[in-house]
């Protein structure tokens, strides 16, 4: 019996990991399949949804304007970059996994869902998988025609037509995450677009109200 429990475990996860790959092509069912929210369920994808959150969160601090500069800093090497990119990046993903999770929560809950906050944690995880292939597509690529000047004020990757084709993939990836973020609340609950993209807005009006307070604080 325990071993049958231990192949039907297994399975159950090697179904999730496979559904992380699965949400790029159909993305319904896998959030779909979030409304299972028992123990065995939650447990299976919870692997798959870390690693997606610790991958978007590298390639999130990667996209912002803090990394521009890092070796122009006199205490920062390559390796030492390599470094700071992954702690803050791994740092950045678990807080919006966590807080962004609470914040999807309040949102689903204001426009009338019931699902948990283990379901939504879920759902965000799994909507950033497109940041995860911009991290294994449009930074390998970047790195491999400027390399260092990536991480520069005023190196060769701000300059020409390359520039703008890589700040428009990049968005194109954001919106993408964003799209499937609100695919994701419409599959779990079964509800129409627009009222799942209404859950959304208030998410993240929710985080900006957030934020706002934590600076005045």
């Amino acid at each position: 019996m325990d071993a049958q429990a231990t192949v039907s475990r297994a399975d159950l996860e090697k179904a999730w990991w496979l559904r992380a790959l699965a949400v790029f092509q159909s993305p319904r069912p896998v959030f779909a399949a979030l409304r299972d929210d028992s123990e065995e369920g939650a447990h299976a994808r919870q692997e798959p949804a870390l690693a997606l959150a610790l991958l978007s969160g590298i390639a999130g601090i990667l996209a912002t304007p803090a990394v521009d500069e890092l070796l122009d800093r006199a205490d920062f090497d390559r390796l030492l970059v390599a470094v700071f990119v992954f702690l803050a990046g791994a740092l950045y993903g678990l807080a919006t996994y966590w807080i962004g999770g609470g914040a999807l929560l309040f949102g689903v809950r204001a426009a009338g869902g019931a699902s948990s906050y283990r379901q939504t944690r879920h759902t965000l995880a799994f909507a950033t998988a497109p940041l995860v292939l911009m991290l294994l597509i449009v930074w390998p690529l970047r790195l491999a025609m400027y390399g260092g000047d990536v991480f520069r004020k005023g190196g060769a990757d701000e300059m020409g037509a390359a520039r703008w084709l890589f700040a428009g993939a990049e968005l194109g990836f954001f919106a993408w995450a964003g799209v499937l973020l609100v695919l994701g609340v419409s599959a779990l609950h079964g509800w129409p677009f627009v009222r799942s993209l209404g859950a959304v807005v208030l998410a993240i009006l929710a985080l900006l109200l957030f934020g706002l307070a934590f600076s005045i604080v």
